[in-house]
């Protein structure tokens, strides 16, 4: 089962990471001004991750490929890291579309 890990970064914004259950990353937030806009964007995770149009399917200047997950009013709420095939990213946004609905929610703050 996934976990929603809730941190704080240096510049006192909370963000949040979506792990797998092995542990690696599948998607990082932005950043948000307070907790309980973070927690805010983990529910949003949990509703919109399950709408395959929801997912921006991307490709970097560098060509490697990754995706954003957006809100229904278009905001990116989570970006996955970078992948070297196309199986690889959609693997990736099936683990986010399993992993977020039931994950805990842990804080590392």
């Amino acid at each position: 089962m996934g976990t929603f890990l809730v941190s704080k970064r240096k510049n006192d914004e909370f963000q949040f990471v979506l792990k797998a259950g092995n542990g690696q990353v599948i998607l990082a937030s932005e950043g948000y001004a307070s907790k309980a806009a973070c927690e805010n964007g983990i529910e949003s995770v949990r509703k919109n991750s399950q709408d395959d149009a929801r997912f921006d399917k991307l490709e970097a200047k560098n060509g490697k490929l990754y995706f954003n997950l957006k809100s229904t009013n278009g905001q990116i709420i989570g970006s996955s890291e970078m992948y070297e095939s196309v199986s690889a990213r959609d693997n990736g946004i099936e683990s986010v579309k399993k992993n977020a609905p039931d994950a805990d929610v842990k804080e590392d703050l």
